[in-house]
């Protein structure tokens, strides 16, 4: 059996005010569809790229790479929140830094650092997630995970608000770097503004708005897994992966192979497993 028409990747560049889960309600009710997973998710302040799977697509969540993310941002000096963001209290106030020790304090957060994660987070300890005990006014003790900021770009300066642009692996908590600019730059600061750009090779450019979703072309499922090495197989050997069964491989293959037919239709994912290839996601019935 071939494809359902909506199986595959969708692009949304989801509004500010709206939850991530519910953008994807909005997709699951366009769509007639329950099955829809997601590449990672942003705040409801924030605007910017959603990287959904819709249908069988959704099996290819663990080979979607969605790194490293970009993302436009406006950090508040002045004043750090409870939340890290606008959306917080203010909980200390500071004179404002000047912009060379702004300029210095990026050097220091820039390339693989230790990030103590928001307050308001969905980090766990012991079960218990750190934004649901931040509300019960008992926020948890984070502790510093490892994540890696590659870039950090200013764009601009409005009084009291830096525009930045930052590039950085998946993990990394922008609201949690502006707070600790402001600190390493002898201020308090906070986020303000919020845009993801870019995850992986995709780009909020090629997305969708929410309400555009009844009407937009969904892609090919083999567009979620753009750098797999492609492994064309005849009518046969279409047959046998569909079936789970695995295909001769080149001694010198590894890592990941996109399996497709002969019309480009994306038949399952393999693995290389010495000189095979063992499919590990199947798309299509046998």
């Amino acid at each position: 059996m071939a494809k359902a028409p909506d199986d595959g990747l969708l692009l949304v560049d989801k509004p500010a005010g709206m939850t991530s889960h519910d953008a994807v309600d909005r997709a699951r009710r366009a769509l007639r569809t329950k099955r829809i997973g997601h590449g990672g998710t942003l705040d409801p302040f924030a605007t910017g790229l959603l990287v959904l799977l819709v249908g069988r697509a959704t099996r290819l969540l663990p080979y979607l790479d969605g790194e490293p993310k970009a993302y436009d941002a406006t950090i508040r000096f002045g004043a750090e929140t409870d939340t890290d963001d606008l959306t917080g209290t203010v909980t200390t106030e500071a004179a404002l830094p000047t912009h060379a020790a702004v300029e210095k304090a990026i050097e220091g957060l820039t390339g693989d650092i230790d990030q103590v994660p928001p307050a308001y987070s969905a980090k766990q300890v012991g079960g218990t997630r750190a934004y649901a005990a931040a509300r019960r006014g008992q926020a948890l003790a984070l502790a510093a995970v490892p994540v890696r900021v590659a870039r950090w770009e200013i764009r601009g300066w409005r009084d009291a608000e830096c525009d930045v642009s930052v590039i950085c692996g998946g993990g990394t908590y922008i609201r949690a770097l502006a707070r600790d600019l402001g600190r390493a730059a002898g201020s308090a600061a906070h986020l303000s503004a919020l845009r993801r750009t870019a995850s992986g090779r995709f780009s909020v450019r090629d997305a969708v708005t929410v309400d555009a979703i009844s009407a937009a072309a969904v892609r090919e499922p083999i567009e979620a897994i753009p750098d797999a090495a492609r492994v064309e197989v005849d009518a046969a050997g279409r047959s046998r992966v569909a079936r789970g069964m695995t295909l001769p491989a080149a001694a010198d293959s590894g890592g990941v192979a996109a399996i497709v037919d002969e019309s480009g239709e994306l038949v399952a994912v393999a693995e290389a497993d010495g000189e095979l290839w063992q499919p590990r996601v199947v798309l299509v019935d046998g």
